[in-house]
């Protein structure tokens, strides 16, 4: 039997390396455009690599999964996090959970998660591979795909002849990153041969806002805060997050442009959010609290009592925001101004006009799941032709839970494929 997997990411090499530990016989084809594998791998999680997630309830895992969550419950229990991690500590790299839940290699160093794959599809280090069955066809672009009979025509690049093969895995990913080879070329590959493709829209991006003062308070990050959208349904979400030079960024905000992925907002329809800075806290909570730190401080400036709630950059700030005078003392406050900062720290008001650029870390959308058996990853409309990975309709909040997609979905193809 012969098997293309085009792309070599995270879901391609899992499959490959599944695909020949199940039959040994089959000759494996991994083709990718790049001049190594794993590229998107070795820059995520700003080059340390989040490998998985350190949830490991399974039901907890797939609530993380604005998309597709329902479609990955055979894979993820087939191959769970914690089963992930322990394949990879098994083959020689260690790896670490952090206090966030979030797995990285020891060495913090993504060069190592695809130095597991060199070495099972080189010369057999971790398994004795023989090189004719696994064959790695780097810096190859994969042109179309053909559907011949019981076979497929691989056409490639700068080759006369096509690859013929019985099996194909599309493992493209999405168009994200478009400079790691992910270009979407798997969608027009997929439409060709019969499938649908959902809409698609980048997701988990910072976000650019109308707003100008979050320049001055770039870098000032909140272990916790709720952002949410004004949008149908209200979509909110609770995680860290920080202030950056265009406007708002981290793991909060990046959920929150998941769940708005497909919404359309730019400078003429801003997208309105707001943060609440203290989502533990009622405001009259907070106001209690307040009024307990303004005791025998009343004759000091308002500014500077009030950076005893929050850091002194931001309290200048609000004051600005809301109109307090920056000369006046806490007693010259009225309760009225104070309340009205209180309300802004629970619902800081901004208007969103753009997604980060170069923050596109997946695709929202993809290949239609419901032409996609979800228990063996092959098409239910092109018998032999198998997916995996990101591009399918299937994407997850920051946290380690794409790669976790994509080696789960990537070890089921990889699975059936050869059977």
């Amino acid at each position: 039997m012969r098997i293309a997997i085009i792309g070599g990411g995270a879901a391609g090499m899992m499959c490959a390396a599944r695909a020949y530990e199940v039959n040994p016989e089959a000759e494996i084809f991994l083709i990718d455009r790049n001049d190594g594998l794993g590229k998107k791998v070795i820059i995520s999680g700003g080059g340390r690599c989040n490998v998985t997630t350190g949830v490991n309830d399974i039901k907890t895992v797939l609530t993380k999964y604005p998309r597709g969550a329902k479609f990955l419950i055979s894979a993820m229990y087939a191959f769970p996090p914690e089963a992930v991690y322990a394949w990879f500590e098994a083959h020689g790299v260690p790896l670490k959970c952090q206090t966030d839940l979030r797995v990285f290699p020891v060495s913090d160093d993504g060069h190592d998660i695809v130095g597991v794959f060199e070495r099972i599809f080189g010369a057999g280090v971790d398994v004795p591979v023989d090189p004719t069955k696994i064959k790695v066809m780097l810096k190859k672009s994969v042109l179309s795909i053909e559907k011949q009979g019981d076979q497929f025509a691989v056409n490639i690049r700068d080759q006369i002849s096509p690859l013929l093969v019985d099996r194909v895995v599309l493992t493209t990913g999405g168009q994200a990153y478009r400079q790691t080879g992910s270009t979407g070329d798997g969608y027009a590959f997929a439409l060709s041969l019969g499938h649908t493709i959902t809409p698609l829209a980048p997701s988990l991006n910072s976000f650019t806002t109308k707003e100008t003062w979050p320049a001055s308070i770039s870098g000032l990050s909140f272990e916790k805060a709720a952002l949410s959208a004004k949008r149908e349904g209200k979509p909110h979400f609770t995680g860290p997050f920080l202030f950056t030079h265009k406007g708002v960024s981290g793991p909060a905000v990046f959920a929150l442009s998941s769940l708005v992925a497909f919404e359309k907002y730019d400078a003429t329809t801003p997208l309105e959010i707001s943060i609440d800075l203290f989502p533990d806290e009622t405001v009259d909570a907070l106001r209690e609290r307040f009024e307990s730190i303004v005791v025998g401080k009343e004759n000091k400036q308002f500014d500077n009592v009030l950076s005893l709630l929050v850091p002194k950059s931001l309290a200048e700030i609000i004051i600005d925001e809301i109109g307090v005078s920056k000369s006046k003392r806490v007693n010259q406050v009225a309760k009225k101004e104070i309340n009205k900062c209180l309300a802004w720290l629970k619902a800081v008001p901004l208007n969103v006009i753009g997604r980060g650029v170069g923050d596109e870390f997946v695709t929202a959308g993809g290949v239609n799941l419901s032409e996609i058996d979800p228990k063996t990853m092959e098409s239910k409309i092109c018998p032999g032709l198998y997916f995996a990975g990101e591009v399918m309709d299937v994407d997850g909040y920051t946290g380690g839970f794409n790669l976790q997609a994509s080696w789960a979905t990537g070890r089921l193809a990889g699975e059936h494929v050869t059977l």
